[in-house]
């Protein structure tokens, strides 16, 4: 018996979510009382997860998994958690990991319970603690059948060291051509940028900034910040930034420590979408948007003139602090 967690990686290297819910394998196998055990596929640095409490790793090597399909992925985990006797097995909320979740949960009938944001509050009867109705509250749900898939929110564990000594062994899952149904035919990736699936801080914009062509300082306090940059379903539907940037309910979801909103208004789908980032700051004409009632901080004013005085302190702060 043991607790299996799928790591996600990407071009080799584990992705911030993969130590995340490495680190809740391991919390979750102690309360167990067994071991975890990490599915990695394509990877390249799986010693490291040792560091967070990873006892073994199963690595698989396989060019037919070079890019992501759910189903290809899905069977592999599901031949890999037989092969563990897994009792528990642990994803991330990623996009990736919620369509193949479901297919791993089919196929081991077992129960899944996603957006999970704390250990365990018990192992008998298993129940964790997740979010409900779009983050505006929780639900501790039982998951009562013999093994069980967790799906762990981003930046809600946190990731936690609890070094042990990770052993690899290569894994060679048997996988089919109706594994492989489904193809990709095209990926658009971002390149030499934080993602928003992985950065502590999102800077967003909306229809206030008039056009794309003043998107150029969003992309200054963006780098002034190490921040990924992602907009409003508006801007992405009016074709000024890639749909890959959409954030919300409808878009990609956002759990950052930091999400500074620039003129957005703040509709309910998109508040729903980064309600579960910690602190929300929102920059607006408008005192009465409804983003500054789910906002931490908001500062009333137009985001040309507010916007590059930001940048200009934050450029001089760093300076003073470097």
């Amino acid at each position: 018996m043991s607790v299996l967690v799928y790591t996600e990686s990407e071009n080799g290297k584990f992705k911030k979510n993969a130590l995340e819910v490495a680190s809740y394998a391991a919390e979750v196998a102690k309360l167990l009382g067994t071991n975890a055990v990490s599915i990695s596929i394509n990877a390249t640095e799986n010693e490291t997860l040792g560091t967070y409490g990873i006892s073994k790793v199963l690595n698989v090597s396989n060019d037919k998994l070079s890019t992501f399909n759910a189903k290809g992925y899905a069977n592999t985990i599901v031949q890999a958690a037989k092969a563990e006797n897994a009792q528990v097995i642990i994803t991330s909320s990623s996009t990736d990991a919620k369509y193949l979740a479901p297919l791993v949960s089919a196929s081991l009938k077992a129960g899944y319970a996603p957006n999970v944001v704390a250990a365990p509050e018990s192992t008998s009867p298993f129940t964790v603690k997740r979010t409900a109705f779009s983050n505006k509250g929780f639900a501790l749900t039982q998951i009562n059948t013999e093994i069980k898939v967790v799906g762990v929110s981003n930046n809600s564990f946190g990731i936690i060291e609890n070094a042990t000594t990770a052993t690899v062994e290569s894994f060679d899952p048997s996988l089919e051509d109706n594994d492989f149904s489904t193809k990709s035919t095209k990926v658009d990736k971002v390149i030499g940028k934080a993602t928003i699936a992985d950065a502590d801080i999102v800077v967003s914009g909306g229809r206030g900034l008039k056009g794309p062509e003043n998107w150029g300082m969003i992309e200054k306090l963006a780098d002034v910040l190490g921040a990924a940059t992602a907009c409003s379903k508006p801007v992405s539907d009016l074709g000024w930034r890639p749909h890959g940037e959409h954030v919300g309910q409808t878009g990609k979801p956002v759990a950052s420590n930091l999400y500074i909103a620039i003129g957005i208004s703040g509709a309910i789908q998109h508040l729903a979408g980064v309600s579960a980032s910690k602190t929300k700051v929102v920059i607006n004409t408008d005192p009465e948007a409804p983003f500054f009632k789910a906002a931490d901080y908001g500062i009333v004013g137009d985001a040309f003139e507010v916007v590059p005085q930001l940048i200009e302190k934050l450029k001089e702060f760093k300076a003073q602090n470097a």
